[in-house]
């Protein structure tokens, strides 16, 4: 009696094949090398979070537990009373309404601004332009304060002064963004262009079809970090505006602390009401935030 041998199956996928070949990694060598670094990280988001909670609950306290020794983290009786006051004593509303006005309009015009300029001084090769990047990283080596002064007086003369448009302004054009375009566009192969421009792409198409999306995650971080530098900012606003009826949202919880005494419930009222759009605005657009794949277009 003859037998015949069966031919075993080839796996069709070479690469599966080596892979069952090759020795696993003991997942216990990995969770011990993941153990100190997740703990780390525990503790200091215990560190920074512990003040962030000890903030808001204590807008959760009434006034008179605010002092009270010993100390206590939670509230015993929580109240509200602080949100309302605050909310009723300033006109929080057209605070509101005249911060985002101001941090959206802004906050596009950086980005936009930041983004061509970016571009220019990561593709152009030219010596001025080059001098023109060492003059905006020179910015970053001043403190805010001695630009206030020149700022006010250039922002006066040209009739600007108790205007949205003199608080935004000044602040289209950042140190902060046009580096982080231009180190991104710098990661960009010159392959790229050079293959859409051979295509008969112009130089602004190749800005607005190709640059512009691929960095789309460097414009929404900019654009949160925009928003957040502009609904915090204090000290411009305040040079700038005397009508109440333009304050931002910061200039108005100044103006609740009184002259002999502070109300410190509705201090902190107010303070954790004026948190809330950021945490949205970050809440909404971090997903987006996203490494992208700038190799796409192009063959191996």
């Amino acid at each position: 009696m003859t037998t015949t041998d069966i031919p075993r199956p080839v796996d069709a996928d070479p690469e599966k094949a080596v892979a069952k070949k090759r020795p696993r990694k003991p997942v216990s060598g990995n969770l011990r090398r993941a153990v100190p670094a997740t703990t780390l990280l525990w503790i200091l988001a215990c560190l920074y979070g512990l003040p962030v909670l000890w903030f808001i609950l204590s807008s959760l306290k009434p006034a008179s537990d605010l002092f009270s020794y010993p100390l206590s983290l939670v509230p015993h009786n929580p109240t509200l009373s602080g949100y309302f006051q605050a909310w009723r004593s300033a006109n929080f509303s057209q605070y509101f309404i005249n911060t985002t006005l101001v941090c959206v309009i802004t906050t596009i015009l950086t980005v936009g601004v930041s983004c061509c300029t970016g571009y220019a001084l990561a593709k152009y090769d030219n010596r001025w332009l080059k001098a023109f990047f060492i003059c905006i990283l020179a910015t970053t080596m001043l403190p805010g304060e001695v630009m206030l002064a020149p700022s006010f007086l250039v922002v006066r003369n040209l009739g600007l002064y108790n205007s949205f448009t003199g608080i935004v302004l000044p602040a289209v054009l950042t140190a902060t963004g046009c580096f982080m375009f231009r180190q991104f566009f710098l990661t960009v192969p010159d392959e790229l262009l050079e293959a859409a421009r051979i295509d008969g792409a112009r130089e602004l198409s190749i800005f607005v079809r190709i640059m512009v999306p691929i960095s789309r995650p460097i414009m929404l971080t900019l654009a949160i970090l925009s928003f957040q530098w502009r609904w915090n900012d204090y000290i411009w606003p305040l040079l700038m505006l005397n009508d109440p009826d333009k304050f931002t949202v910061q200039i108005g919880i100044q103006s609740i602390v009184g002259a002999q005494n502070i109300n410190w419930s509705v201090l902190l009222g107010a303070s954790v009401i004026s948190m809330i759009p950021l945490i949205v605005v970050f809440l909404v657009f971090q997903r987006y935030v996203m490494s992208a794949d700038i190799n796409a277009g192009l063959k191996d």
